[in-house]
């Protein structure tokens, strides 16, 4: 067995909180076994000026990492499947993603409750098409500025008072104990999910067969085919960030349930479906997502048809 693993990660707090999470486990499984972390900057933390769709998509918080395990500098590399493209390079796979968190979006704010309870004109911080989107379907009069950075980065941007109230994905916020800065849970009806949203996901070369079969037994099996289901809808309309696009899958036994969303940057255009279908073949379920949506104009709302 391979004694030593390395884990390419990058630098914010939420990365290192999760490649050490998964430091832990693989210690864990495999006594004898030393793993070390190789924090990474890739470009995704360095461009804060501007939305990722303007400035390549999600690959840039996962392109550096994938390089660390081309050149051997790393074995494994710990991504949130949310930032993770849906086509992965030639060579590389995922070959694990463990039990999911909490996928929904969370409102934070010092000043209103809701999102009902905010007045025209108050301001929202994302960066996110997906939720921008679909808080102004709802909600025409609120004002959505873009807002990047780590986790503490646009806690600290709120609390400065440069936005009334952000929009975060609650797995960050448990995960570095930050959960009470919630203001109110967004269900999957109000904010449908991005692909993937609150799992992590385990990537290797696969050709390295000793190292896929380290990681194979954190894999959870529901999860895994609720982000494949997902991440299917995803690959199908294009695959990119900057697709204002949601999905999310729930499992019940052998069957999957999935909702997908696909919407105008405007939200003034959101076509809808839900599905059901066996959890044995999530991309078959994920497909057919996607040609409803197609169906009901979703090609001519992204402005590919």
């Amino acid at each position: 067995m391979k004694k030593k693993l390395v884990i390419a990660t990058r630098r914010s707090r939420l990365a290192m909180w999760q490649a050490e999470h998964i430091k832990e486990k693989l210690e864990a499984l495999h006594k004898g076994l030393q793993v070390e972390l190789l924090p990474l900057s890739t470009r995704g933390d360095e461009l804060l000026d501007r939305r990722l769709d303007d400035a390549g998509g999600k690959g840039l918080f996962v392109k550096e990492l994938e390089t660390a395990l081309a050149e051997a500098r790393a074995d494994l590399a710990v991504h949130s499947m949310k930032d993770v493209p849906a086509e992965l390079p030639p060579g590389f796979s995922i070959a694990a993603i463990p039990a999911r968190e909490d996928p929904r979006d969370v409102l934070v704010s010092k000043r209103f409750a809701s999102l009902a309870e905010m007045p025209a004109g108050g301001t929202i911080g994302t960066s996110s098409l997906r939720r921008s989107a679909q808080i102004v379907e709802r909600y025409p009069a609120l004002d959505i500025r873009l807002l990047r950075g780590n986790v503490d980065t646009r806690l600290a941007k709120l609390d400065r008072g440069d936005y009334d109230a952000i929009v975060l994905a609650v797995a960050g916020l448990k995960r570095l104990g930050l959960e009470a800065r919630a203001t109110a849970s967004l269900s999957e009806d109000e904010m449908l999910p991005a692909p993937g949203q609150g799992a992590l996901g385990i990537e290797c070369l696969a050709a390295r067969e000793e190292v896929v079969a380290l990681l194979a037994p954190l894999a959870d099996g529901s999860t895994t085919a609720c982000v494949l289901a997902e991440r299917a809808v995803s690959r199908a309309l294009g695959g990119n960030c900057s697709l204002p696009l949601a999905a999310f899958a729930q499992a019940n036994m052998d069957n999957m349930r999935l909702r997908a969303l696909v919407a105008s940057a405007d939200g003034r255009r959101v076509v809808r479906c839900e599905l059901e279908g066996d959890i044995a073949d999530p991309l078959a379920l994920g497909e057919r997502a996607a040609q409803e949506l197609r169906r009901q104009g979703a090609s001519e709302i992204l402005g590919f048809a």
